[in-house]
């Protein structure tokens, strides 16, 4: 292949609603590796698109995601999102010390705690929904609804912080010129918020996700306060950001493909696979996320990746590599399982993956059974879409029954 000279200045703000952004199916087309220059940040970045290219960059201890604190790195968003105490930006082996000592708050056991209370929440929502009668808004009733309170009432959040623990999450995710300070001070909030949070826990455990990850212990060693804080502050974020949109998403792409919501109704042990084929399908975001810095120059199909070079991987073009997937634009509920890059990939896929796809397995599989003649209230093209954050989400879901 040949290599690009002059970086692609790539804005990625399209935000019509699933459509695939057309920018980056451009460079899909054009190589599986393009030099790219983003809306913030110093200098460019390498853009890795096809499945098994993005594979070995997450892999690959060549790559660093801790290298970028203290850069400016090419970005989305007006102020950099992570800490750097976050497991995010880690690179083994410490970040494989999180991720051990984090999974013991995500055992089967605590997920299985976590999935009835999902599940009470959700058929409290719905029921909430029905009584209310239709017209009703499924995003204010359960997408916005379920992830919140599931991740709040999880962590053990009191009620009375709900709505700041909100707010500061959306200011963290807007991409506007003028958003820095206020994300800024956001994430300061949060993280000092978080970290009151931990010492009372210490002091007086409970049944909630903080106190078990306190509890966490791999021999001597265990998650100290900070760590423990930014891992909340994470959770939030995360618990916020992709169930929320993805609950949205999903719920849209049912109500307008008749076909698929039938498909789940008459084979509902088909659902973990049919949501899978959906988070595989949905472009979740927009562009990029948080991009790795080569330790060394590495040689990438024909391309030398030089030491220092910023790399950013994209997980919704290698959702649709063709390579990878047969007929990728295309939604298959009879699609063979195969792992999808929604949550991430390597060292640093999503931890919190156990309570996410619960989430969506109830949130989904109890509207589908509650709801049988649901559709939406207004034609699809009236629906309007997020277009201040780096999310892709219906901002209204109106349904009738």
């Amino acid at each position: 292949m040949t290599q690009s000279t002059e970086p692609k200045m790539c804005p990625f703000d399209f935000s019509e609603g699933l459509e695939f952004d057309p920018a980056l199916a451009e460079l899909m087309a054009r190589d599986s590796i393009t030099r790219i220059r983003l809306p913030y940040g110093d200098g460019a970045a390498w853009l890795i698109t096809d499945f098994e290219g993005v594979r070995q960059v997450t892999t690959d201890q060549r790559f660093s995601r801790a290298a970028i604190m203290g850069h400016d790195y090419p970005r989305l968003t007006p102020e950099p999102i992570v800490s750097r105490e976050s497991i995010n930006v880690m690179d083994p082996p410490h970040s494989s010390r999180l991720r051990r000592l984090a999974s013991q708050g995500f055992a089967r056991g605590h997920v299985e705690r976590m999935r009835q209370q999902i599940v009470r929440l959700a058929d409290t929502l719905l029921e909430e929904m029905a009584e209310q009668g239709p017209p009703a808004d499924l995003v204010q009733h359960l997408s916005n609804q379920l992830p919140q309170q599931t991740i709040y009432d999880v962590l053990g959040i009191p009620r009375e912080d709900w709505a700041r623990m909100q707010e500061y999450a959306h200011q963290l995710l807007e991409t506007g010129p003028d958003s820095r300070e206020t994300a800024a001070n956001a994430k300061a909030a949060l993280r000092s918020y978080f970290l009151e949070q931990v010492e009372q826990r210490r002091r007086t455990p409970g049944n909630d996700l903080i106190s078990a990850l306190a509890a966490a212990k791999d021999g001597d060693d265990a998650l100290d306060d900070e760590e423990l804080a930014v891992m909340a502050l994470t959770l939030v974020l995360s618990g916020q950001d992709t169930a929320t949109c993805q609950i949205s998403d999903i719920c849209y792409l049912l109500l307008t493909r008749p076909e698929l919501m039938e498909h789940l109704r008459s084979r509902p042990e088909s659902l973990t696979d049919v949501i899978n084929e959906l988070l595989r399908y949905i472009p979740f975001r927009k562009g990029v996320g948080i991009p790795r810095v080569a330790l060394e120059d590495v040689e990438m199909d024909g391309v030398r990746i030089r030491k220092g070079d910023f790399v950013h991987v994209s997980y919704l073009t290698a959702n649709r590599d063709p390579k990878r997937y047969p007929d990728p634009d295309v939604i298959d509920p009879e699609r063979p399982p195969m792992p999808h890059m929604t949550f991430g990939w390597g060292g640093h896929r999503c931890i919190a993956v156990p309570l996410a796809m619960a989430e969506l397995e109830v949130a989904v599989g109890r509207l589908v059974e509650r709801f049988p003649t649901l559709r939406l209230a207004v034609p699809a093209e009236e629906i309007r879409w997020d277009t201040e954050t780096i999310r892709r989400f219906p901002l209204e879901l109106p349904v009738t029954w």
